[in-house]
């Protein structure tokens, strides 16, 4: 199920020689989807650090390459959650160009307590949002 959409195009600065996205560029795409997700969700990461000294933090995450993106294109980035727990959620990210997949991946994503550097569990309201879309 797809729960989040973000558009993206591809800039000149996000390619390489061969004018191809660069491998890594792809993980700030996920990335930027994570943030805006949660954004439009209500939860602002910087308020999550300030207010409860919470951040979330990449833990693991495979990705596969099955289509190159070039200079120009739109691409879309479809995520959902895959699992919850109660401090960590697993994200199946995924990047079309229209009717292609580019790029498929799983996140774990941890929440840390940025004071003691250790897993934490996430707020009883994040944690009861992110569970109405799983």
């Amino acid at each position: 199920m797809q729960n989040f959409l973000l558009p993206v195009r591809v800039y000149y600065e996000d390619t390489d020689a061969a004018g191809v996205v660069y491998y890594a560029n792809y993980l700030r795409y996920f990335e930027r989807a994570r943030t805006e997700w949660l954004r439009q969700l209500g939860i602002g990461q910087a308020e999550l650090m300030v207010g409860a000294g919470l951040a979330f933090a990449v833990r693991s995450l495979s990705a596969e390459y099955l289509r190159p993106a070039r200079l120009d294109d739109v691409l879309e980035v479809r995520s959902s959650i895959g699992e919850l727990g109660r401090a960590q959620v697993v994200f199946d990210q995924h990047i079309w160009r229209g009717e292609e997949t580019l790029v498929t991946a799983k996140v774990r994503v941890a929440c840390l307590d940025l004071k003691r550097g250790k897993a934490a569990a996430m707020p009883t309201e994040l944690h009861e949002q992110l569970k109405r879309l799983t």
